[in-house]
């Protein structure tokens, strides 16, 4: 059974007896539908419906906790207790003390990762006991069956406070509950949902020729129409506008990033 401590995750414990309430009214998922095993993944937006943070959100031991970007977390944990208020609410980055570890495959535990069926299982929990207990090289071998089943990162498939929770596919990945009612950006999302098409997303591509580095542009011809993301093994993600791919399709100009020819992963 393969597995990975994700030393690149932080951790927020959310607890009070409005945390459930208090979380419903600002995030994506449908927090009051989370429960022990059963987690669910969402996003803080900005009143523009832009992705402050994206995270995992399970509860365990009487509180509510966030599995999110670790460079994240501070300001994560910042931004919700802005929204406190009078709330009976307890914010706390507990990162220095807690992590996350994966497993995927056959006989994994912990909890089913929300995102993807095949991405396994995560755990919350002691950061040095899991640090101990999974394989350093883990990591890696989880960033490549993430970027394989098209999963995107945060900070490196899309930008924190510039990308919409559609072009970041969070509402293929289960991350926005479009019945919930409201919470902060929803009127942005719900648009662009009743639109019915995004103008750009992360989508899988494959490499011909020496992959380029994360971050450099995708182009056809002399238009830029998007840029790379991660990469493994002559895979990887790029942030892509769809119409130019179309466009790019129907001319038969090649997709280009760096020296490597792009194309689009069945």
């Amino acid at each position: 059974m393969p597995s990975a401590f994700l030393g690149d995750r932080g951790v927020l414990r959310v607890a009070g007896a409005d945390a459930c309430a208090f979380l419903q009214g600002l995030v994506t998922c449908n927090v009051a539908r989370v429960a022990p095993g059963h987690p669910a993944y969402g996003a803080l937006l900005t009143p523009q419906g832009k992705i402050t943070a994206d995270f995992i959100v399970s509860e365990a031991d009487g509180a509510h906790w966030l599995d999110c970007s670790l460079p994240q977390a501070a300001e994560l944990a910042k931004r919700l207790r802005f929204y406190k208020l009078r709330a009976n609410v307890e914010v706390a980055d507990v990162s220095a003390t807690h992590g996350v570890a994966a497993m995927w495959g056959a006989g994994a535990t912990g909890e089913p990762d929300p995102r993807h069926a095949a991405l396994g299982n995560r755990v919350v929990g002691a950061r040095a006991a899991l640090a101990a207990a999974h394989d350093p090289v883990g990591a890696a071998l989880y960033d490549a069956h993430r970027i394989a089943l098209g999963i995107p990162k945060g900070g490196v498939d899309f930008a924190y406070g510039d990308a919409f929770p559609h072009e970041a596919n969070l509402d293929l990945l289960h991350g926005v509950d479009f019945r919930k009612g409201c919470y902060v950006g929803q009127e942005v999302v719900s648009r662009v949902e009743h639109r019915g098409a995004a103008r750009k997303r992360v989508t899988r591509v494959n490499f011909t020729g020496a992959p380029p580095l994360p971050g450099a542009p995708v182009r056809a011809g002399d238009i830029e129409i998007g840029v790379v993301g991660s990469i493994k093994d002559g895979m990887g993600l790029a942030m892509l506008r769809l119409d130019r791919v179309r466009e790019a399709a129907a001319a038969q100009t090649p997709l280009l990033a760096g020296g490597a020819l792009v194309t689009i992963a069945a």
